[in-house]
């Protein structure tokens, strides 16, 4: 096993390169419901965490498994991706034009949401297992470990920072979080096409 400095180094490198989309949809969660609870910031956070260390792991298993498969599922991934934040984000957009009361539940983050925009953000992370083919399953753990670490860290700043902003802009904030949320999607799948 190899843990050297440029392990932990690409692995923090992978863990702020994947962690993106889902900082921008934490954001986007924190403008909605700018009076998240701290809890649910930390669990919210540790959802994206949870997604973005599984997503490379699954790849690095297929990649010693059924690597032929997986290359022809790759080209759909940024078509799910773009279906799953659409779809999420035109519900915040609704919901942000058509929600009235401030204290109403429609803008509350649920569950299923929360699993959707987790899938949603990580999906594209199933290829980074290419990238980490040549670890060992104890190498490829503790990867997965790191990005979920610098993930968590990213993504529960990235609420803090919206529900900051969601308190600001008040009413706006989720039609603001349903259109970064409709933009992330849209940027996943054109950048497919270049």
């Amino acid at each position: 096993m190899d843990l050297s400095f440029a392990f932990f180094f690409n692995s923090i490198l992978l863990g702020i390169g994947l962690a993106m989309d889902a900082f921008s949809v934490s954001l986007a969660n924190g403008l909605n419901e700018p009076k998240m609870k701290r809890g649910k910031a930390l669990c919210v956070a540790g959802v994206f965490a949870f997604f973005q260390a599984l997503m490379p792991l699954l790849g690095w298993v297929c990649v010693h498994t059924v690597v032929e498969y997986f290359t022809s599922l790759e080209k759909y991934i940024p078509i799910i991706a773009l279906v799953l934040l659409v779809f999420i984000g035109g519900k915040m957009l609704y919901e942000g034009i058509h929600c009235k009361c401030e204290e109403c539940d429609c803008k509350r983050l649920t569950l299923g949401a929360l699993l959707l925009q987790g899938v949603a953000t990580s999906i594209d992370a199933l290829s980074v297992g290419f990238t980490i083919a040549e670890y060992n399953l104890l190498e490829a753990l503790l990867a997965a470990f790191i990005i979920a670490s610098v993930t968590f860290g990213i993504c529960f700043c990235g609420i803090l920072i919206g529900k900051k902003a969601g308190t600001k802009l008040s009413g706006k904030a989720g039609i603001l979080g349903g259109a970064i949320l409709i933009f992330i999607g849209l940027e996943i799948f054109v950048s497919s096409l270049i």
